[in-house]
């Protein structure tokens, strides 16, 4: 076969800051799914598109060429619309864990997949596998049934969505390529159109412990992901919230479990409780759904069958304790005062390190580990009351978990808070 293109000749074009062409995109997608263009030709591209950027017109082509790489999920034989959520990813953010249960307790069906963390932020199928027996790997038709049968699943993509992506993915990673906004729109939104769902909700973090840092690039990505679901004729709608402090009272994967239970149950930290019901307001409305108000569904136990009727579906008991890590290591103020800061990435980074994350993709990740706060900013304290609890089943880790965590939180007398709000910006395509 005669290849159209040349793989040099595509380089050198966006090298230029020229446009690249819609068969371009096309070839080039396609020829690196087949290993016609090898990784250090597609690694000088990703760093042109870094430095030079892409149009809206070429951000769309890229995701729709990621798109038909592979296949596309079908739920049209579901009795009810779906909608789904994408976080990209904070600091204690288990919001999927109760959210998807709510939306399926309101009328929705939620086909949610998810990924494992990587780094600071933790993944949702990590936290979810310290249930004991539940399963991240279902077949299309397992996941069509969980879907079917309870109105939510949470569960791995299979290896045939975007499988563009994944190869671009791991590549990225390694390319300091990461944070090119064309390559995180089209990573995310390839995903989850070719999964299917016919509303979809983003929640794109800002603030210390976020991925976008700066809340000008974080509206930026939520625009551009907004308009690519848009041109692929899903309605969408986006939140740009706050990741400066970590979201509720834990971070690590059991640990997040309990909280997301605690939600379920009616109780639960106050912001994990809001931004959930947010979430769950705006996905049921973007899908058209006219059903019970998520808030209703949290206080009469609804959310909470949902949940457990889930994970029983997926092989998990709902009823086993969860898993505790054999140390804990207790962090107490050394002054009284308000406390005015805590940040997220610090406490990201503390947890990661004390074996909540994983630093190369196949790590295992310990369930039990994690932290566990026992105030957030805002709250007074006296002199010897704790501030946090660090979880590992390794000692030896606490020592580098605690040197993540100098400077983290300051608790000053009469301080004053200043914190983002829990929304920044809504938008609504």
């Amino acid at each position: 076969m005669i290849e159209p293109f040349a793989a040099v000749e595509i380089i050198a074009a966006k090298r230029d800051r020229n446009e690249l062409t819609d068969p371009q995109i096309d070839w080039t997608i396609d020829a690196y799914t087949r290993g016609v263009i090898a990784d250090e030709q597609m690694s000088a591209l990703l760093m042109a598109i870094l430095l030079n950027g892409m149009n809206s017109r070429e951000i769309s082509r890229w995701t729709n060429a990621m798109i038909n790489s592979g296949e596309r999920m079908n739920w049209s034989s579901l009795d009810r619309p779906t909608t789904d959520k994408h976080s990209t990813g904070g600091v204690g953010d288990k919001i999927t864990l109760p959210l998807a249960p709510l939306v399926a307790a309101c009328g929705g069906a939620v086909p949610q997949l998810s990924g494992r963390g990587l780094g600071h932020t933790g993944g949702t199928l990590d936290k979810l596998e310290s249930i004991p027996g539940w399963r991240a790997s279902l077949t299309n038709a397992e996941m069509l049934k969980v879907l079917q049968d309870t109105g939510a699943v949470i569960c791995a993509a299979g290896a045939g969505l975007a499988p563009a992506d994944k190869k671009l993915y791991a590549l990225r990673d390694v390319t300091a390529t990461v944070e090119a906004i064309p390559l995180i729109a089209s990573s995310i939104m390839s995903k989850k159109i070719a999964e299917g769902t016919s509303a979809l909700v983003l929640d794109v973090k800002t603030g210390s412990g976020a991925f976008m840092s700066d809340p000008k690039r974080a509206s930026e990505l939520a625009h551009t992901m907004v308009q690519l679901g848009l041109d692929a004729g899903v309605k969408m709608r986006a939140l740009v919230t706050a990741m400066d402090v970590p979201l509720g009272l834990t971070a690590g994967n059991a640990l997040e479990v309990r909280e997301s239970v605690e939600v379920l149950a009616g109780g639960g930290p106050a912001d994990v409780v809001e931004l959930t019901i947010l979430l769950a307001r705006e996905m049921i409305d973007a899908a058209g759904i006219k059903g019970k108000d998520p808030a209703d569904a949290l206080r009469d136990g609804s959310a909470m069958d949902h949940w457990r009727r889930m994970i029983i579906a997926q092989g998990g008991n709902p009823d086993a304790p969860l898993p505790v890590a054999k140390n804990q290591y207790v962090i107490n103020a050394t002054e009284s005062g308000t406390m005015t800061k805590m940040d997220a990435m610090a406490v990201g980074v503390s947890a990661w390190r004390l074996g909540a994350g994983r630093s190369k993709q196949g790590e295992k990740v310990q369930a039990g580990a994690g932290i566990e706060m026992h105030a957030k900013p805002g709250d007074y304290l006296r002199a010897g009351e704790k501030v946090m609890t660090l979880h590992t089943d390794e000692p030896e880790r606490f020592e580098r978990a605690l040197e993540a965590l100098v400077g983290a939180v300051e608790i000053i007398e009469g301080g004053v808070v200043n914190r983002l709000p829990l929304v920044i910006e809504r938008i609504e395509g």
